[in-house]
């Protein structure tokens, strides 16, 4: 057997330093390597699109911050627009992350991050106050219910009987599409009321822009009617009642006219409420959707408060006269054939008075009307037809298949 020399003897303590000098320095960065790992993840921009984004993010303090973004090809948006939409969010937050003597609160409203969450109101009301005393003693009452009404002063005799119908516990607001505001202070009630003027408006114009859920947020109720109802047999409290005894979300009070209803909006005159129309297959080929259920029409609906949250989102902003909103509007509850119905108890008559159609820029303009109504209902069936098999698409879903 040999005998090592000095010189291997040394190279061998040479070699075994080496490896565990290069072990230690391999643990080390490994750890720092894991600390700053990249994430991905997929970033919707507050931009007014539906564009998506990937985005891998690089961040940690040896390393400076890297963002990359890959392109959703249905937006048409370039990477560049989605690295400067990410990095305004990215400076901000980390800007005010690293500086704990500012706010910054993520939880809050958008816009609002940099408040103390104590101060932000983020709802609203449309409560009168007065211009003196104490805010906190303005109020002899808080208005439960929002009632509003889309008018012309010819029909003033028609809504002062409407109006009285509904007690101090409703905020009225009326809309005016005629311009004629201050003739309407002739009735006392008119003096409490808001009124909002817009020439040749619709009331779902109307409602788009002046009730966002969360300026109407404080009202269990909302009521959008149209002028021309008859209420002879309406309460407005009773019919509150019958609407929570039966769990309804979205509802009307049933209709008495001959001849020109949707079954489903009949009135049944041994009932208090009804779900579902009666008649058979001639109006629906399955009788447990709209029309023959889960239906109601657009001339006076009743919304509870999250109610209203889903179907004001679904407004269009372009259609304003509300044809198609009546079919889509079960898609905001669950289960819509048992929160959405007909309050039989309490009922109207719709008059059919076209004062708003009469609003038309020549003397066809009833027939011009009456056109963009029809026009407006395709392009909102078609819109929603879209939307939802983009949806479906997105997700990878087939929608036959869902219940």
């Amino acid at each position: 057997m040999g005998i090592l020399s000095h010189s291997s003897v040394s190279r061998l303590r040479i070699e075994i330093m080496r490896l565990i000098v290069g072990t230690f320095v391999g643990v080390v960065l490994g750890f720092l390597i894991g600390v700053s790992f990249p994430t991905l993840s997929m970033t919707k921009l507050d931009n007014g699109t539906n564009a998506y984004f990937w985005r891998l993010n690089i961040k940690s303090a040896l390393l400076p911050v890297i963002n990359f973004a890959y392109e959703d090809k249905q937006t048409g948006l370039s990477t560049q627009t989605a690295l400067n939409d990410l990095s305004v969010k990215n400076s901000d937050s980390a800007h005010n992350a690293s500086d704990t003597s500012k706010i910054w609160v993520p939880s809050n409203p958008r816009g609002a991050e940099r408040l103390p969450p104590g101060i932000v109101r983020a709802e609203s009301d449309l409560y009168l106050r007065r211009l003196w005393g104490n805010p906190k003693q303005d109020l002899t009452i808080e208005p439960k219910y929002l009632v509003t009404f889309t008018v012309g002063y010819d029909q003033r005799k028609n809504i002062d009987a409407a109006v009285k119908k509904f007690s101090e516990n409703f905020t009225v607001v009326l809309f005016h599409y005629d311009g004629r505001t201050t003739e309407w202070e002739e009735f006392e009630w008119s003096k409490k009321a808001i009124h909002i003027s817009t020439r040749r408006q619709t009331k779902w114009w109307y409602a788009k822009r002046f009730l966002h859920p969360d300026i109407v947020a404080r009202y269990d109720y909302i009521f959008i009617w149209d002028e021309d109802l008859g209420v002879e047999h309406f309460n407005a409290e009773e019919y509150i009642k019958l609407v929570r005894k039966h769990g309804l979300e979205i509802s009307q009070p049933a209709l008495v006219n001959e001849g020109i209803n949707w079954p489903m909006t009949k009135r049944i005159s041994d009932r208090e409420v009804h779900k579902e129309a009666e008649e058979g297959p001639s109006w629906c080929a399955d009788s447990h959707i709209p029309p023959c259920a889960e239906f109601v029409e657009i001339m006076a609906p009743v919304f509870s408060r999250d109610a209203w949250r889903c179907v004001w989102h679904m407004i269009q902003n372009d259609l304003v006269h509300g044809w198609g909103l009546d079919f889509a509007l079960r898609k905001c509850v669950e289960p819509a054939h048992e929160k959405i119905g007909v309050v039989d108890a309490q009922w109207i008559v719709h008059q059919y008075i076209p004062t708003l159609k009469n609003q038309g820029e020549s003397e066809k303009g009833k027939a011009q009307v009456g056109l963009r109504c029809k026009k407006e209902w395709k392009m909102f069936q078609d819109r929603f037809a879209s939307a939802e098999n983009a949806y479906y698409q997105s997700m990878r879903i087939n929608p036959s298949n869902s219940s």
